[in-house]
Order: structure tokens, then C-alpha cells, then sequence
């Protein structure tokens, strides 16, 4: 894989509640990041066509549902995805290995029967709003590197093309899987509020960490002006490319 450049690195997130806002900034934001990620809000309120349209606009969409569920039903949903010419689909780890194969299996077909492009299929590991406190919580053993790093093993033994995890796991896992496609949330460039996010890096710490893409949302959408901050990032990630 040809190492991305600064602007193409960065992914809006479209996360509105309507296709009219997420149209607007789509027609905002083109040529300014490198693509855009359809979340759960968006894809639940506007449906598949939506996908469709911004593929047939031209516009590189993440379809960022983490499907996480028994294996059949993980593999009719992904097949469903991947018809619809998203460049990345994503499932959840915690689904298990047999699912995590069948949906990347599925998701392949599912492009191939539709005459489009196979997506990337990558497996989320730990949500970034998750902490030490929330995986003990949950029944997830060790700290957040330790269950990143079992799940992201997992999921190339299945056939994954890579991870959603954290910027703060990042390098471990490029030395772990070094041909792994990487995606990095809950990065806030410098001095940037967290939200509701529990482990951020930086836009150049996340890609000298070794993250492919990274996907912003507030920072862009709440700035004064949203094309100037989309440059900025794009700028700092190209500057710790180099």
C-alpha cells in the first residue's frame, strides 16, 4: 500500500442526523480530506441509498457500522456492505473469530457480485471511549494495550485487513502486524477538547504512531472555520509523515 498523503490520511466523520447535513459538508469538505466515514446515526436515519450516492458523487465513504453478531448474520450483513462500494467496512473483534472470517469472506463477495472495488475490512478493537476502569467493568482482562493487541491478533487470524483502535495503540500494533491497515478516532489536535473520548493522541503523534487514516469529527465540524482547521490536520499528519 502506497503511504497516503497528508490529505488523503484524514476522514470526516459524518456524524448528523440527516443526508441534508451530511450532503453539505460531503460538498464542504471534498478535496479537503480523503474521504468519509457513515456511522451508525447516519446510516440508521438515511439507509443504504445514502452510501450509494455519496460512492456515485465521487466520495470515498468508511462505512463504520461494527457489525458484531453470530456468524451467519454477520456474514449477510457484510455481504450487504460490501456491495454498496464503501472503501472500508468495519466489524467488531469481540464477534469471535468465526464471525470476524465470514463477515471478511462475505464482504469480498458481496463487492465482487456488485461489479465494485472490494472494500478493506478492519475489526474494532477497543472503543476509544473505553478506559481500564470500563474494560474491567466489562470483563475484558489487562489494560487497554493488552486487549487491543489480543484482538487485533485475532482478527488477522481471521482474514481482517486491519484495525480501528486508538492512536495510543498504534505502534504496538504496527510491530505486532506490520502490513496492518490502521484507523485511528479520537484524535484532537493540540490542545483540543477530548470529549468523550478516553485515550487521544494528536494528529502527528497518532501517525508517527503508525496510523493510516485518521477520522475526525468535532475538531473539523465545531471549528470556526471547518476547511481551514480539515487543512490544518492534513498539514500536521503530512509533517510526521516526512
Amino acid at each position: 500500500m502506497n503511504a497516503p498523503d497528508g490529505r488523503e490520511r484524514v476522514w470526516f466523520a459524518l456524524d448528523v442526523p440527516t443526508g441534508a447535513e451530511a450532503r453539505a459538508w460531503a460538498g464542504r469538505l471534498a478535496g479537503e480530506v480523503g474521504g468519509f466515514k457513515v456511522g451508525l446515526e447516519l446510516f440508521v436515519a438515511e439507509g443504504p441509498g445514502f452510501v450509494r450516492e455519496l460512492v456515485a458523487d465521487g466520495h470515498r465513504v468508511f462505512l463504520d457500522l461494527k457489525f458484531h453478531d453470530i456468524p451467519a448474520t454477520m456474514a449477510g450483513a457484510a455481504r450487504a456492505a460490501g456491495r454498496l462500494g464503501a472503501v472500508l467496512v468495519n466489524v467488531h473483534a469481540l464477534a469471535g473469530g468465526r464471525a470476524l472470517e465470514a463477515a471478511a469472506g462475505a464482504a469480498r463477495d458481496g463487492a465482487r457480485e456488485a461489479g465494485v472495488v472490494p472494500p478493506r475490512v478492519l475489526a474494532v478493537t477497543v472503543l476509544t471511549s473505553h478506559d481500564a476502569a470500563e474494560l474491567d467493568a466489562l470483563g475484558v482482562a489487562g489494560p487497554p494495550e493488552g486487549a487491543v493487541l489480543r484482538l487485533a491478533r485475532l482478527a488477522r487470524e481471521a482474514g481482517i485487513d486491519g484495525v480501528v483502535a486508538s492512536a495510543r495503540e498504534a505502534r504496538a500494533i504496527r510491530t505486532a502486524w506490520p502490513d496492518a491497515l490502521i484507523v485511528t478516532p479520537g484524535v484532537r489536535p493540540a490542545g483540543g477538547d477530548a470529549g468523550d473520548q478516553a485515550r487521544v493522541l494528536t494528529p502527528a503523534e497518532a501517525v508517527r504512531a503508525g496510523a493510516d487514516y485518521l477520522v475526525v469529527g468535532r475538531p473539523i465540524r465545531e471549528a470556526p472555520d471547518p476547511v481551514v482547521a480539515a487543512r490544518a490536520i492534513a498539514a500536521e499528519a503530512a509533517s510526521a509523515a516526512g
